[in-house]
């Protein structure tokens, strides 16, 4: 078996208002493989999305251990967990934050101006689809397009893992597939380990494993035995 990209054990996170004391997760214990594309189910508040931002570099944890490869994140510093982000990690998030003055390209061209090997932009925006509205504004372009457009400057920097927050939760079910279909091409073709959070069960059908959330716990976990393709699935 491949050696775990991630790695998380008794990851816990609490966080504190005043008196109050919020344990949004509660001894997480989990792995991931490279290429592997994983399904993060669970309802609102049950801990998906503070999982994520933890192995994502964008919070940290109250105690437990993150590994990614060979690097614990959990004794990073700042700086050292910005590299991680700016070098590793290709975030995805349900509104696409992209820059309304600038074209698809030059969106994307923000992060391959300062990785590390970048693909071309071209060549990142042709990976989902969108060779043909290199000079679109995002107001030119329909949501799931722009969602597109976010996750090619996502895959433009060559990350070894990906990790989507929600990314079809404001698009209507045609769309989502569309987007659906861009993520698992890049996972297929760079290999990229993806992670994607989901209020949708239905999308679990295309991933390699489903990981149920609930009460900031792992409830379950369920292997696929034969994935289906987004146009496959029924939303």
């Amino acid at each position: 078996m491949d050696a775990p990209i991630f790695e998380t054990r008794a990851l816990t996170k609490i966080y504190r208002t005043g008196a109050v004391e919020v344990q949004a997760l509660r001894g997480v214990d989990f792995e991931a493989t490279r290429g592997e594309f994983v399904v993060l189910l669970g309802p609102s508040g049950s801990g998906k999305s503070t999982f994520l931002n933890i192995i994502g570099g964008l919070d940290r944890a109250t105690s437990g251990v993150v590994r990614f490869a060979e690097h614990d994140l959990t004794a990073m510093e700042e700086r050292e967990l910005t590299l991680y982000r700016r070098d590793h990690v290709g975030f995805v998030f349900q509104f696409y934050n992209l820059v309304p003055s600038l074209t698809a390209l030059e969106n994307v061209q923000l992060v391959t101006e300062i990785a590390r090997a970048p693909m071309r932009a071209e060549e990142a925006l042709a990976v989902v689809g969108l060779a043909d509205r290199l000079d679109h504004f995002p107001a030119q372009l329909s949501g799931g397009e722009q969602q597109r457009v976010a996750i090619a400057r996502a895959i433009a920097k060559r990350p070894e893992v990906l990790l989507c927050d929600e990314p079809t939760g404001a698009l209507d079910s045609a769309t989502g597939v569309r987007v659906l279909d861009a993520l698992v091409r890049v996972n297929a073709e760079l290999g990229a380990t993806t992670l994607v959070i989901t209020h949708n069960a239905a999308i679990r059908e295309i991933a390699h494993r489903v990981v149920h959330f609930g009460d900031g716990r792992i409830l379950s976990t369920h292997v696929n035995a034969g994935r289906k393709a987004p146009s496959e699935i029924s939303w």
